[in-house]
């Protein structure tokens, strides 16, 4: 599973206490060792306050929705990321072109406070 991979997986709560299988965008690097992924959560409700700096809204019509795997507008939240096993990953559904990465790497700088 390489960065940029749109994949279905449980999400876990914030709290923990539960998971939700959903697609999540794989935004850790590829030269990891080990088995663990670092995932940003995809959710297809999108509120009107979702339009923030850590967000990324993808509707149909864009021209990076295609080759997602999504089926129905999305919005990928950089500021919910979770570490996670390969092994819990359910399977692949698309992949982010070059231009959503670009995208998605501004809104993780912004949520990390990346310089």
């Amino acid at each position: 599973m390489k960065r940029g991979t749109i994949i279905l997986t449980p999400f876990p709560f914030t709290d923990l206490t539960q998971n939700k299988v959903r697609p999540a965008l794989i935004v850790s690097s590829d030269v990891r060792k080990d088995s663990d992924i670092i995932i940003a959560f995809i959710s297809s409700v999108i509120d009107t306050n979702l339009g923030t700096d850590s967000t990324v809204i993808l509707k149909e019509d864009d021209p990076d929705f295609n080759g997602t795997g999504l089926k129905v507008s999305s919005v990928i939240r950089a500021d919910k990321l979770a570490t996670i096993d390969k092994d819990i990953v359910i399977g692949e559904l698309g992949f982010a072109n070059t231009n959503l990465m670009r995208r998605v790497n501004e809104k993780l700088k912004t949520a990390l406070d990346l310089k």
